[in-house]
């Protein structure tokens, strides 16, 4: 096994495992921090011996032996001798009796622990990004729109009032579930997110190992909550986004605007459950939801049979009650874009420029900007903030598309990325 082969394993470990290693270690001993500084040891040995050794026939079970090890090993270190009866009962008791509850899914659990009330909402979402979808710090503030250095902090200070507050890890009981269960819902997009489109600056586009998971983790809520709505809606949106993976990747890397997707290779039975999910919600008669809504934006773009026939007047009309139920720059910036396929884009741009205080590190923001100003002729405009939108790519099929269309200003031609439209025709989802 060559040195290359043995960090690809790795690398598909960690995204594979961690979620796993992490909350086995959290069970067992009942310390975020402890499994978090094992788990990564347990990589780094990984790096280590690998490459040597070979991969291990099942990676997951290594990882997790080699943490426990590591945990031990820290626990015997920081226990003094007045505290041997309780490290032992860390040490060997792997609490395997003990009753499951609600939640029957470790990963699962972890993600309800994370989410306690007795932490505000973005350290919620934060620290379970970090514990449980493993992914970096540079990751999770990207998703935030904050400094990376501000987010360390964010997710230590949530650490440390876990451990002060003596907030244990345990099964949370029914009753928990509905107070917690919004933050749950927030992570969980937030996950599905970063597979949907991958903010790593040297990664692929996509991450669908998270996108898998957070699939897999919202059907067992699902199945916890069969009437909550938005947990319903929530599914119905990943599956509805899942479904146009196959085609959101041209064969040398790029990314593929909806407008220029094969729809053919879209996944049916992805999209039929979807749909069902969201006609189910709107024969309830209850009012929707945040998730309730997106899921409906993205069913009105997978009923188009072709990208000419989506219904933009629809669209606007949910991003209208979006609006309504709780507004914020990134569902603005959406809104403008479908507001560019009724109304032109001199209405959309006016709108899009009033975001850039709220939004000017969003690479998103300068992508729409650019695309709007190409549209209106202003090809010097438009160059400076594909230039913009460049410098802030996370990936790098991402990258490729930006540079493809700053390159090809004032040259006929589709246009466009994953967060603007291409107006001339009908677009892909905001």
């Amino acid at each position: 096994m060559t040195t290359d082969d043995a960090r690809e394993a790795i690398a598909r470990a960690y995204h594979e495992e961690w979620a796993r290693v992490v909350a086995s270690l959290t069970r067992r001993f009942g310390d975020l921090d402890i499994a978090e500084e094992a788990a990564a040891e347990a990589f780094a040995v990984a790096v280590e011996r690998w490459p040597d050794d070979g991969v291990p026939p099942n990676p997951g079970a290594w990882l997790t032996t080699t943490a426990n090890r590591k945990a031990i090993d820290r626990i015997r270190r920081e226990h003094k001798r007045d505290d041997k009866h309780e490290e032992a009962r860390m040490l060997y008791d792997d609490d395997k009796s003990e009753p499951r509850g609600a939640v029957d899914d470790d990963r699962l659990r972890l993600i309800f622990t994370c989410c306690h009330p007795a932490l505000g909402m973005e350290a919620r979402m934060a620290l379970t990004l970090r514990m449980v979808a493993g992914l970096t710090v540079p990751e999770i503030a990207h998703a935030f729109l904050v400094q990376e250095s501000a987010m360390g902090r964010r997710i230590t200070r949530a650490k440390a009032k876990i451990k002060a507050a003596r907030i244990p890890y345990r099964v949370p009981s029914a009753e928990d579930l509905q107070a917690r269960v919004s933050g749950v819902l927030a992570v969980l997009f937030l996950v599905f997110n970063e597979g949907y489109l991958a903010t790593g600056p040297d990664t692929g586009p996509l991450r669908p190992a998270l996108t898998a998971e957070a699939i897999r983790l919202t059907r067992l809520l699902r199945a916890l909550m069969p009437d909550d709505g938005e947990v319903a809606g929530l599914l119905a949106l990943m599956l509805l986004i899942e479904a146009r993976r196959a085609a959101r990747v041209a064969a040398g890397g790029e990314l593929v605007p909806l407008d220029e997707q094969d729809r053919g290779a879209w996944d049916a039975a992805l999209i039929a459950e979807g749909h069902r999910l969201v006609r189910e919600r709107l024969a309830t008669g209850t009012p929707p939801g945040r998730y309730q809504i997106l899921a409906a934006i993205n069913a009105v773009h997978t009923s188009a049979r072709e990208a000419r026939d989506t219904d933009w007047s629809q669209i606007v009309a949910l991003y209208d009650q979006l609006v309504r139920l709780g507004p914020s720059p990134v569902v603005a910036l959406n809104r403008a874009v479908a507001v560019a396929e009724l109304d032109g884009p001199e209405m959309a741009l006016a709108a899009v420029d009033r975001l850039e205080e709220s939004l000017g590190g969003y690479r998103a923001y300068h992508a729409t900007r650019a695309e709007l100003l190409r549209r209106l002729g202003r090809s010097g405009e438009s160059r400076a903030a594909y230039d913009k939108a460049i410098e802030l790519a996370g990936n790098t099929g991402e990258t490729a598309y930006l540079t493809r269309q700053r390159d090809q200003l004032g040259q006929n031609g589709g246009y466009f990325f994953a967060g603007a439209r291409r107006i001339a025709r009908s677009r892909r989802r905001p």
